[in-house]
């Protein structure tokens, strides 16, 4: 399985469709989102009914892509080795905007139950430094999140 995920990214970087090649990106991202929503270690029906809204958001999909995406990257989640399989394919194709918004999209995740798990932090953490972004730029984009948290409230 985990040499079925590296084969998977490096056609990835093989492959000049770029149809084939947006797919991979957005499950890389979809496969970062599902870790925040499992590092507690089970799916509120609050971040099940969010995640497709903010891959939509995120990624500028449609619903029916967002939904055979989180299913697809349920299927490849737990074949990954390290979340640097999924932030190096997001740093070569991502804008800063894009990593910040990916970013954003996992801490309103991360709040969606109404509290922050250690597990979902480290995994945020980590994320954002595998993605070059400065700790002021996590701290105002978790920040953004605890807003909209309390605003939708």
């Amino acid at each position: 399985m985990i040499a079925k995920l590296k084969q998977f990214f490096k056609e990835l970087q093989d492959t000049p469709d770029p149809q084939q090649q947006t797919h991979s990106i957005n499950l890389a991202a979809a496969c970062m989102l599902l870790e925040v929503v499992y590092a507690d270690e089970h799916l509120d029906g609050a971040e099940a009914r969010l995640l497709p809204h903010l891959l939509e958001q995120t990624l500028g999909i449609a619903t029916t892509d967002a939904s055979e995406l989180i299913d697809e990257a349920r299927r490849n989640r737990n074949d990954a080795t390290s979340l640097f399989q999924f932030t190096s394919v997001i740093n070569e194709h991502f804008t800063l905007e894009q990593k910040q918004q990916l970013v954003l999209s996992m801490w309103q995740l991360a709040y969606t139950d109404g509290e922050l798990c250690r597990y979902e932090d480290q995994i945020i953490r980590r994320c954002a430094d595998l993605l070059y972004l400065k700790h002021s730029e996590l701290i105002q984009l978790r920040n953004r999140a605890i807003e909209r948290q309390h605003h939708d409230e």
